[in-house]
């Protein structure tokens, strides 16, 4: 089933069957093909599979070179190798150049656990979104990450996807989800607040509804999935009915999902907002639930910031 696959399983299978009908389609990794779950694509496409080896700028180098040439290209790497090792190349080679390139960086923030500090990239968004004309898109689940990929393959430009490598937890029902790429999802409706969330925060937003539901709260849940460009009619038109909100991410709360939702809502409708994530520290190696806790990104975190936000409206 499905949901018994890892994310990156379902990222290397979806490639894999897409690699099957699009010849254009090439994947380059640099030396974590194993880890990311592509190593397998080599047995049927030796000649459109490549390893750089731990070369992270050539990698994305070679990419932009193929996608000149009408190659679609998808390299991949841990987050930190993938954005801020290579920025200077997605910068000129990729973007500037409007290359056909897809990046996909795995294990963001604490997901990456005991592969190190150096490997826990809590900037990775904040980098990539100030680049101009690169969409940025963090699936949920395994149902989304599935429904994402044709979409994704199908998009003409460079886009980056934030990659959780395991299994996450559950969000999405199989049989009545229906993804698309530039609209926010709407999990929960509520009246009193509303909880912005991404990747693996959606399902702690969505235990934090339920938290406040019993204190007499009623918090609308969104899921912003593609962080850049944000879906600014359903950020503006959720908040227009709830009055304040909260980010929750997984990353620094400088220049990720609180930062987009910020300068949409300070625009076009200004209304109070806090911040869960990463308070501009470095991370520490360690297992997600105990650095989850550690960091203030826990489901009281985003209850506790709620009724914040909700007693400055009051105000």
């Amino acid at each position: 089933m499905l949901l018994d696959l890892e994310m990156r399983q379902v990222y290397a299978s979806e490639l894999l069957r897409m690699m099957e009908i699009d010849e254009s389609i090439i994947v380059i990794d640099a030396d974590l093909a194993r880890a990311n779950g592509t190593l397998g694509i080599r047995d049927r496409f030796p000649d459109r599979a490549l390893d750089v080896g731990v070369a992270e700028a050539n990698m994305a180098s070679i990419a932009a070179g193929l996608a000149s040439y009408g190659f679609k290209p998808f390299i991949s790497t841990f987050c930190p190798f993938a954005t801020r090792r290579i920025c200077d190349q997605i910068t000129i080679s990729i973007a500037y150049a409007k290359q056909n390139v897809k990046i996909v960086g795995t294990e963001p923030g604490v997901a990456a656990e005991f592969n190190g500090g150096t490997h826990m990239s809590i900037e990775d968004v904040g980098v990539v979104r100030s680049i101009p004309g690169i969409v940025i898109f963090e699936p949920v689940d395994q149902v989304q990450l599935l429904q994402a990929m044709p979409q994704i393959a199908a998009y003409d430009g460079p886009m980056y996807i934030r990659l959780f490598r395991k299994k996450p937890t559950h969000v999405f029902d199989e049989a009545t989800y229906r993804f698309e790429l530039f609209k926010a999802d709407l999990l929960q409706e509520g009246t009193d607040v509303t909880l912005f969330a991404t990747g693996i925060h959606v399902s702690i937003a969505l235990e934090a509804a339920e938290l406040l539901k019993e204190k007499g709260v009623s918090a609308e849940v969104v899921n912003v999935h593609t962080i850049k460009p944000i879906d600014k009619d359903t950020v503006i038109r959720s908040v227009q009915k709830t009055g304040c909100a909260v980010t929750c991410e997984n990353h620094n709360i400088y220049g990720g999902l609180g930062s987009a939702v910020a300068e949409v809502l300070s625009e076009h409708h200004p209304v109070p907002i806090k911040y869960v994530g990463v308070d501009d520290s470095f991370l520490i190696v360690g297992k997600i639930p105990p650095l989850l806790e550690k960091f203030h990104m826990t489901k009281n975190d985003i209850v506790d910031k709620a009724l914040e936000s909700i007693e400055m409206k009051r105000k």
